[in-house]
């Protein structure tokens, strides 16, 4: 099943401001060792800042959070669907 959404991280300085992570993310009823993120359900995800990748994972690390912002929507991801 596919997920997509947006998750507002807020600014650290700037409580009043959020950086928009959008996500698209493909999870399984069941965990798996071989393909899922820490052997859970997600096997594909990714999310975009301002149009740029900041974080990919297609049964693999493509590329790992780059950015502080993609590290917190990436723990709110594992939360809600890994």
């Amino acid at each position: 099943m596919w997920s997509e959404g947006v998750i507002g991280i807020p600014d650290a300085k700037d409580k009043a401001k959020y950086t928009k992570c959008h996500y698209w993310v493909k999870h399984y009823d069941e965990p798996s060792e071989t393909y899922g993120i820490n052997g859970g359900r997600i096997s594909k995800l990714m999310i975009k800042i301002d149009g740029e990748t900041v974080c990919n994972y297609d049964r693999g690390w493509d590329i790992h959070p780059t950015c502080k912002e993609a590290e917190m929507a990436l723990c709110i991801l594992l939360e809600n669907h890994n």
